[in-house]
């Protein structure tokens, strides 16, 4: 299986959260790379205003940034030491994992937009929040075809400043989401790792007219 190989109506339906990740990878990380810059590239954004931005952490700087997420939440669970143990076993989990995409928001490039196209000014915040999901999806999406296991997280407001300081980031980047990648552990199959779903209620929520 590979995102190359796999068409993209059954990458979708093979897309799932899955939580138990490792640091291997089936494919280099190049090739991971190479999927986030054709998200820049080619995801649609309102008026092409392209207010997403994204940086990708592997190695040692995926583990620093899940260490910021622990050390900016642990005061918030501290006063219930099963609610800690819970959410430091959570976080050493995505920390266990082999990288992170971060998905931010840039407040110039939409401001920019809402300037030149007024009419649409107190539309364009809900469009750009629509462009980085596009983002996401297709990375979650292409990333699981290529064999990764992979779960989507929002720490953000908790982290935002620290994250920007450690990475000389522009201050307007608003972060809005964190997409955790990994390898499945050894010996385990995808299926293993999924809970069984009833997916075909979902097909009520459709109606067509004039067919």
């Amino acid at each position: 299986m590979s995102a190359s190989t796999t068409s993209l109506l059954d990458a979708t339906a093979q897309r799932r959260t899955i939580y138990a990740l490792t640091k291997s990878s089936p494919v280099p990380d190049s090739t991971l790379l190479s999927h986030v810059r054709h998200a820049a590239r080619h995801v649609p954004s309102s008026f092409d205003s392209q207010t997403t931005r994204l940086v990708v952490l592997l190695g040692a700087e995926h583990d620093r940034f899940w260490d910021f997420v622990w050390a900016a939440l642990q005061p918030h669970v501290s006063s219930d030491p099963e609610k800690e143990k819970a959410s430091k076993a959570r976080i050493d989990g995505f920390r266990g994992a082999r990288g992170s995409v971060l998905f931010f928001e840039s407040t110039t490039a939409r401001q920019t937009a809402e300037r030149k196209f007024a009419q649409y000014a107190d539309k364009l915040p809900a469009w750009g929040e629509q462009t980085s999901a596009m983002h996401q999806y297709l990375l979650w999406t292409a990333f699981e075809a290529e064999g990764l296991g992979c779960n989507l997280q929002h720490y953000n407001p908790l982290i935002d400043d620290k994250v920007k300081s450690q990475y000389n980031l522009d201050d307007d980047w608003v972060l809005k989401a964190q997409l955790v990648f990994g390898g499945l552990p050894e010996g385990k199959s995808r299926e293993e790792l999924l809970k069984p779903k009833d997916l075909g209620h979902r097909e009520e929520y459709v109606k067509v007219f004039g067919a």
